[in-house]
């Protein structure tokens, strides 16, 4: 089956490198329920990973595109060969010397396909990491490199991350970080002509209203003042190109050993979500990442009627929103309910900040 924006995107590249939404916040909404089947969007696989420390029967990880499902292909590799410290060096979290030995090594054993892929982007992988390489990452990389160093010195940029109560984190970012410049950049670099074109694509804008710059400057502001930065591994990410104190969660030290011995419960598909849920089988979680916001509101109505279809009694779906406002349509209200808590708690512990609502939904039994 064919899903609506495979005709419009172009799924031939790496978009995302690494996941840019927070897996702590995910792994919440769907709850720890031992035994259970889930289904997940692959983007580039860490939450698909990370889904594993709920001790699942089966993870199985979808894309569309075949660069994305090579990115989890990749990291099961790695999982596999390299221990913790080499994985975070070939990843891009910590500075490394010996990308390009990582990466030949874990490579060993993939198909002849997947490291034909590979070596194609190997210099790219020595320079920025693994987690480095997507578009959406160059884009934060030409953000941070040329046009950051016009507003902010480094030693501003440093700041950021020192932990510091939350009415001096206020101070900060009035007095010292949101300067004219520094508006006038989100206004020109994170408007819906540049984001489209240079970080996300311009179809992923067909259903938007409204700024995307306004959005993100709303939404740093959380990420920056309601949270501690020096917390938060997708802000260091963007500012800094690395990953400071804090990880990912499928990245942390303490989960890697539980990954790797649960890697056999993944069943990683190029497909469409479409064909998964019309598969016959049904599940008891889906993380749905924020593809409902590529969809027009006939086609969301439909593919939504078709995942409660595909759902268990008590199955969570958990979703974000950035600027496409998309809840459980009014036909199928009568079938779920939404977890308000789960999704307020959500959204105040959310460091991946771009998305503007978090949505937790409970098919009633």
């Amino acid at each position: 089956m064919r899903s609506e924006i495979e005709g419009k995107a172009d799924f031939e590249q790496i978009r995302y490198a690494q996941l840019w939404e927070d897996a702590d916040v995910l792994n919440r909404a769907l709850g720890h329920r031992p035994g259970a089947r889930l289904v997940s969007i692959c983007s580039a696989g860490d939450n698909a990973l990370a889904m594993l420390l709920l001790d699942p029967e089966r993870v199985i990880a979808i894309d569309l595109s075949a660069a994305q499902v090579a990115c989890l292909h990749l990291r099961i590799a790695m999982l596999r060969r390299l221990d913790h410290g080499e994985f975070l060096e070939l990843m891009g979290s910590r500075p490394s010397e010996r990308r390009a030995s990582l990466l030949d090594r874990a490579s060993a054993d993939l198909p002849e396909r997947d490291c034909s892929f590979w070596r194609s982007q190997k210099d790219a992988i020595v320079a920025h990491g693994l987690g480095g390489i997507g578009k959406f990452e160059r884009y934060f990389r030409l953000f941070r490199q040329v046009f950051l160093p016009l507003v902010h010195s480094q030693k501003t940029v440093a700041d950021v991350f020192r932990s510091r109560p939350g009415p001096e984190r206020e101070t900060f970012m009035r007095q010292r970080w949101n300067s004219w410049r520094w508006r006038l950049l989100l206004n020109v670099f994170f408007s819906n002509f540049t984001m489209g074109r240079l970080g996300r694509d311009p179809a992923f804008f067909d259903h938007v209203e409204g700024s995307a710059a306004q959005h993100v400057a709303r939404r740093i502001e959380h990420a920056a003042i309601d949270l501690d930065p020096a917390d938060n591994p997708y802000l260091h990410w963007i500012l800094t190109g690395r990953h400071g104190r804090a990880l990912p969660l499928a990245w942390r030290p303490e989960h890697y050993d539980t990954i790797r011995s649960r890697l056999d419960r993944l069943d990683v598909r190029h497909s469409p979500l479409e064909d998964v849920i019309a598969g016959g089988q049904r599940f008891d979680g889906f993380n749905l990442s924020d593809i409902f916001e590529y969809m027009s509101l006939v086609v969301f109505e439909n593919v939504y009627g078709s995942i409660l279809a595909a759902a268990e009694p008590q199955a969570r779906l958990v979703y974000w929103n950035m600027m496409v406002p998309r809840r459980v349509p009014i036909s199928f209200r009568d079938r779920v309910r939404t977890l308000s808590d789960i999704e307020i708690s959500g959204k105040a512990q959310d460091k991946a900040f771009f998305y503007s609502d978090f949505v937790v939904e409970e098919v009633l039994p």
